[in-house]
């Protein structure tokens, strides 16, 4: 069967596992599963917490950069992390594997376009527009530089934990199980349409962490998909 390039790219971004070790002793692997399941919840409070507050507060932006620090505190102390490789055609590369930096990017991208796309149709329904418009509430509030810097930290966080501390926590199944982790830390907001999003994110940054083993990827891919989202949605629904 011919393979095709477009093929091949989704096949290395989202399904082909590298090989590697990551085995870890009964008792640390015991540890980081106590430190997970405590920073979950730690996590989900304050994320309430800071997407109850009203735009404009004065609140808002040390509630999220306390966030971060509890998602990447809470990762760190749960274990060691990896980068991740993923399988590439480079014949400079010796064994075949490389950093994955241009396809999450990529992905990201393509990710951002969907929910462009479901923006686009969303935003005439009033009962879930409004939801939208209460996260983007803060985009329009605040000043751009600094609320760039408040969504690229919070997504590395984010993927710290998730997909490096929590995804390393779980025996069986852990992509299923880390998108609803991050799915349920999301609804401590209150919001549908965040935790909806939630949803399809998680799966796709589990898939990259599945494969290339590491943070590096999803990392990226989170990145690149919320500052478009940050970009992107507030014209759409004529906040900006």
């Amino acid at each position: 069967m011919r393979s095709y390039p477009g093929r091949r790219w989704i096949d290395r971004s989202l399904r082909d596992v590298v090989s590697r070790d990551h085995r870890m002793s009964p008792a640390a692997f015991r540890r980081r599963q106590w430190v997970t399941a405590g920073v979950v919840v730690l996590g989900a409070v304050v994320l309430g917490i800071s997407l109850r507050v009203q735009p404009g507060s004065p609140w808002f932006y040390p509630l999220t950069f306390g966030l971060a620090a509890v998602w990447t505190i809470g990762a760190f102390a749960s274990g060691r992390l990896h980068l991740g490789h993923i399988v590439t055609d480079d014949p400079d590369d010796e064994d075949g594997l490389v950093r994955p930096v241009v396809q999450p990017i990529a992905l990201g991208l393509a990710l951002a376009g969907v929910f462009v796309v479901g923006a686009l149709v969303v935003r005439d329904i009033p009962l879930l527009s409004d939801q939208v418009e209460k996260v983007l509430g803060f985009a329009t509030e605040g000043t751009l530089p600094l609320l760039v810097v408040v969504t690229a930290v919070n997504g590395v966080a984010e993927e710290l934990f998730f997909r490096g501390a929590a995804y390393a926590a779980i025996p069986r199944h852990p992509v299923v199980w880390t998108t609803v982790a991050y799915t349920v830390a999301t609804l401590a907001t209150g919001n549908v349409m965040l935790a909806f999003a939630a949803i399809l994110l998680g799966v796709v940054v589990g898939l990259q962490r599945r494969v290339s083993g590491g943070i590096l990827a999803p990392v990226l891919t989170h990145c690149t998909w919320s500052l478009t989202m940050l970009l992107a949605l507030p014209p759409i629904f004529g906040l900006r």
